[in-house]
């Protein structure tokens, strides 16, 4: 991927209090190891899960995997997991290069400490998810193409807020999301546990996102800010046709427009999408992009509950 960034360097470096400041020493403090994890909790991919919530077992009911029988629900079950995790390791290793381009590019140093610290909890995060996936999962997946495309167009960009908008609120917000669903939709301890720990640097992450980008935006002329809104609507739209899940339905051989409209169209699959995307949908609003266009593209795509004359999501 090419891209080009302008560094800067800053000769002032009295502190200032800032919340920036505040959230990098908080990041230091609350540093952890992957060996904190405990890798002695068993994996057991592909053995029977517990019955799915009576919600989930309609839409198992109304899937191109009922004519199989129960089985093929529990087999996708683990490979939704196995994909997701695959992703959450692909989204790291990208956050991990936009951080350090962060560092490069922030205009100030207390963000450039802050964005320092990012750079290694996302190595931290590529070093759990690849050491999870290498030791427990036998066929993890490689970037879906959605994925793929969204992470190209973030990193080919040269300009610091737009890399920031893509990572730190499209992509970062997603991935905590899931993350903090992980206890109702995984199916292992030990991933339960290494979701619980990304979590929380996350949501520092998505904290000097908004912190960084807030007011910023009505600053901007009508044309510059039309160019985020672009960004966020076509992220979103890789977001959703990501999570049409065709991976998935190739490895377990459901034809793919079978898999692909029943999770567009099945409201188990919408509430799942609108539940993770939520995230993004009120880090828009912080930054004063949850602008009416913004909002009506979002609610197009159902990735959010559209409610006229309404501030948050």
């Amino acid at each position: 991927m090419r891209s080009s960034v302008q560094a800067q360097l800053t000769w002032d470096y009295e502190p200032t209090g800032s919340r920036t400041g505040a959230l990098y020493q908080r990041a230091k403090q609350m540093q952890w190891h992957v060996d904190d994890v405990d890798w002695r909790l068993p994996v057991r991919f592909g053995a029977p899960l517990p019955d799915d919530s009576a919600f989930a077992m309609t839409a198992f009911a109304a899937s191109p995997l009922a004519r199989r029988g129960r089985p093929a629900w529990d087999a996708f079950r683990w490979e939704l997991q196995a994909w997701m995790v695959s992703q959450f390791l692909h989204g790291e290793q990208a956050a991990m290069v936009v951080a350090s381009r962060l560092v490069e590019v922030m205009p100030d140093l207390e963000s450039k400490f802050y964005a320092t610290t990012q750079a290694v909890d996302e190595a931290r995060h590529v070093e759990v998810f690849s050491r999870y996936l290498r030791c427990n999962i036998a066929y993890p997946y490689p970037v879906s193409e959605p994925l793929l495309l969204m992470l190209t167009d973030i990193l080919a960009d040269s300009r610091w807020d737009v890399v920031a908008l893509g990572m730190q609120i499209m992509v970062e917000a997603l991935a905590m999301a899931a993350f903090r669903l992980a206890g109702s939709t995984f199916h292992d301890d030990l991933i339960k546990q290494i979701t619980t720990l990304v979590a929380r640097d996350e949501a520092r992450h998505v904290s000097f996102g908004v912190m960084s980008l807030s007011g910023l935006y009505d600053r901007m002329t009508a044309a510059e800010r039309a160019e985020r809104e672009d960004l966020v609507l076509e992220s979103a739209a890789l977001i959703r046709r990501r999570f049409l899940l065709s991976d998935i339905w190739d490895r377990l051989e459901v034809p793919l427009r079978e898999g692909s409209d029943f999770a567009a169209r099945n409201e188990l699959m919408v509430a799942y999408r609108q539940a993770i995307f939520s995230r993004v949908g009120h880090a828009l609003g912080q930054i004063g992009l949850m602008t009416p266009r913004v909002r009506a593209g979002l609610a197009s795509l159902d990735l959010i509950r559209f409610t006229e004359g309404a501030t948050h999501d």
